[in-house]
């Protein structure tokens, strides 16, 4: 079965995944492996190279920042760019699940879950959640970034949505442990 890991910026969906792969869970990390196929999956690469121009791998590195300037300058490059990536995504995501046989949960960590169309790979989804305020707290103090550039990117998101369609919400405001979260996750999916 795979778990769909979601939830708005700073409400702690990476803690949650961290703990569950310290609990022995696979744990497959969109962001992480995304970068991974961008830099060294040759047809990733090459389309990435094609759209954006060498520049986009200047010094044998993905120019992320560089990259994030020119798609939110252009929205049609970030539809491009996400046209390219999102397929490879899945696919890597399908052959990964394909080779995990010693769990019978596996847990996709995704922001953009919906967005990318990963949902559709998950036959659960949960959200973990936290109040606006606390979210931005956690990004400040994460990232030592300017709270409108937080706000504005949390305004991006959509969280509330996220909840509403999930499955299980996991609410992560403060009162309970990462732990206590995951053991609660877990006795979910035990009752399915």
């Amino acid at each position: 079965m795979i778990i769909g890991i979601t939830g708005g910026i700073g409400s702690g969906k990476s803690m949650v995944c961290r703990e569950l792969q310290e609990m022995g869970y696979p744990v497959y990390d969109t962001d992480k492996e995304a970068k991974r196929l961008i830099l060294h999956q040759e047809d990733v690469h090459q389309q990435i190279e094609q759209l954006f121009g060498p520049e986009v791998f200047a010094h044998g590195a993905y120019q992320t920042a560089w990259v994030a300037q020119q798609v939110f300058a252009d929205p049609s490059l970030l539809a491009q760019l996400n046209a390219i990536v999102h397929p490879a995504v899945k696919e890597d995501i399908r052959r990964w699940a394909a080779e995990q046989t010693e769990s019978k949960w596996l847990f996709v960590e995704c922001a953009i879950l919906y967005e990318a169309g990963m949902d559709v790979l998950c036959d659960k989804v949960v959200c973990v959640s936290a109040p606006e305020e606390v979210r931005l707290e956690r990004v400040i103090a994460r990232d030592k970034s300017d709270i409108n550039k937080v706000r504005a990117r949390m305004r991006a998101q959509k969280a509330e949505e996220y909840e509403q369609r999930a499955n299980k919400v996991l609410n992560n405001g403060g009162t309970k442990s990462i732990q206590t979260l995951c053991q609660e996750l877990i006795g979910y999916l035990g009752e399915l």
